[in-house]
């Protein structure tokens, strides 16, 4: 064990919110639970969710090690345009909660896989359904529970292999009683995230202020602008070595749509919590999460800031450094040690609550799609609705045990955790979205182009990816689509390698999907009727208000 670097009074807290959570989860588990629970109502939480706990589910499955850890670093490394990524989903969630989730609840949607059986046929939607189960467990199951045990060890003091096994059987015992007890429960975990999140972004901005010889957070925050001024554009130029990561106009008009849409629409992680609502509930919940992340970049991006600001003008000089060099993912943890003690109990207890609500929401995922996807469609199907919570159950634990065991081997760090996640969705995205998007609004789409979508699109992407290594790129510099990395080579950044793949997997769809017309294939379509798109008048006006908000937040900050 590491020396501990919490205090009795953290300890205390720390009990606090686990007593909390722990209590709640079984007081929702049997004020909940019916006598015959089903299927649905154990994957899905039929009826029972709330649209403030659809909302908080949502933002609490979302937020985890990554952002507290990887965006406070990014915020060091680059600034606020990283903020992008909460930003734009604020408005990509209304977008989801307008056109996608109504197609699936007129449809009667339970996973996504099942919906591309329904569009499609059954061959995509069992090779999509073992990808999503190979890609849930061994890129984003482990690297949650990794990265969340190396952030918590950081700060704990506690062993890593301690961490990760106490971590993993939290998750478990929440993600056992069902959608219900993660739905509710997640209520709790993000009234921690976000008050222990605040916390640390009131230290960091008071720090900034005290160190300068003034003092509050208004002040701290006013000095950050004026000393690190670089660190406050949201768009970035061709000439700002992070312009790879986040290339420009590509953050509004580009692949940035691709990774977000796919995330937020595309996603049995995501869209689970609002397949078992009502439209209305479900879109209310959905605006909810949107208002949530608006406010995620105070909690991730800026303590990452100030940390920078403070760095720059000597302090935190040697925490900073790993293996001899600065390691910007060190600025959260470094600013939670500053903690008082309480407070830092309070912080603790609010990256455990994003680690443990994630891992819950991606093991019932994995669970939702092995059981109706792939038990009952394929190895048992007469099973009954109990022997299906039964393997819904055992899947949980499975998916867990693979977790810990897979990712001690896999090399992620804390350093490299947040690409690692990217990178390997992000070879599949465009073209997954490509077959969804037209599946939602073109009935003409087939089965065949939507493997090629699959297939070609992964396919182009590596190409793209290994393509410098075997020309020059230089000549894309020009038009703003390629830019040298630290070794000297031109590379296309990643976000929009992503928006040439979406293109070519739309462009090859169409037109087999059009050769295959013309020779007499005819698409199952999907139920879709223009009054599904109606909101209500509360809905539009909360969604305006998110556009007017984000509007202003990049005038001011372009």
């Amino acid at each position: 064990m590491k020396q501990n670097l919490l205090d009795t009074k953290d300890y205390i807290v720390f009990a606090i919110y686990f007593v909390i959570v722990a209590a709640y989860g079984l007081y929702i588990y049997n004020k909940k639970k019916s006598a015959s629970t089903g299927s649905k109502d154990y994957f899905l939480a039929e009826g029972s969710l709330t649209w403030w706990a659809i909302g908080a589910s949502l933002i609490a499955s979302n937020i985890s090690a990554e952002q507290f850890i990887g965006m406070s670093g990014s915020g060091f490394k680059m600034g606020l345009a990283i903020a992008t990524y909460e930003w734009m989903a604020a408005l990509t969630l209304v977008i989801v909660a307008v056109f996608f989730i109504p197609v699936y609840l007129k449809n009667k949607i339970a996973t996504m896989p099942q919906f591309l059986h329904q569009r499609y046929n059954g061959t995509v939607a069992m090779i999509m359904a073992v990808f999503w189960l190979l890609l849930y467990v061994v890129v984003n199951l482990t690297s949650i529970l990794y990265l969340g045990a190396l952030a918590v060890s950081s700060i704990s003091g506690f062993d890593l292999s301690f961490c990760m096994y106490a971590i993993a059987a939290f998750a478990i015992v929440i993600t056992l009683g069902g959608m219900k007890v993660i739905g509710y429960t997640d209520v709790i975990q993000v009234f921690f995230l976000i008050l222990g999140g605040l916390a640390t972004t009131y230290l960091a901005l008071n720090l900034v202020s005290t160190h300068y010889g003034t003092s509050g957070i208004f002040e701290g925050y006013s000095l950050m602008t004026s000393k690190a001024s670089e660190h406050f554009h949201m768009i970035l130029k061709p000439d700002n070595e992070n312009y790879i990561d986040l290339p420009g106009l590509s953050v509004l008009v580009g692949g940035m749509w691709i990774v977000n849409l796919n995330y937020w629409g595309c996603n049995q992680y995501i869209t689970q919590r609002a397949l078992g609502a009502d439209l209305k509930t479900a879109r209310g919940g959905i605006l909810f999460a949107a208002f949530l992340k608006l406010l995620m970049p105070i909690i991730v991006v800026l303590p990452g800031i100030a940390a920078y600001v403070l760095y720059k003008d000597g302090a935190f000089q040697s925490e900073m450094l790993q293996g001899g060099s600065v390691n910007p993912d060190r600025a959260y943890p470094v600013l939670l040690n500053l903690l008082p003690a309480g407070l830092k109990g309070l912080s603790f207890a609010a990256l455990t609550a994003a680690v443990v609500a994630s891992l819950a929401g991606k093991a019932n995922s994995i669970a939702t799609i092995f059981t109706l996807d792939i038990y009952k469609k394929v190895l048992k199907t007469d099973a009954s609705e109990k022997n299906l919570v039964f393997i819904g159950k055992i899947a949980v634990v499975v998916a867990m045990v693979l977790g810990v065991l897979i990712a001690p081997h896999l090399g992620i760090d804390k350093k490299g955790g947040f690409q690692y996640i990217q990178e390997y969705t992000g070879f599949v995205s465009p073209g997954i979205f490509a077959m969804f998007i037209l599946g939602f609004f073109w009935k003409r789409a087939t089965s065949n182009a939507a493997l090629f979508a699959t297939i070609g699109g992964f396919g182009l992407s590596l190409l793209l990816k290994f393509l410098p290594g075997w020309t020059d790129l230089s000549w894309l510099s020009g038009m703003g689509f390629s830019v040298k990395n630290s070794a000297g080579i031109y590379e296309i950044p990643f976000l929009d390698r992503m928006g040439f793949v979406f293109v070519f997997c739309i462009i090859g769809m169409v037109i087999i999907s059009l050769f295959e017309n013309k020779n007499g294939v005819n698409p199952k379509g999907l139920e879709i009727d223009s009054k599904m798109f109606k909101t209500t008048t509360s809905f539009a006006v909360g969604a305006l208000i998110i556009i007017g908000l984000l509007v202003a937040l990049y005038g001011i900050y372009w």
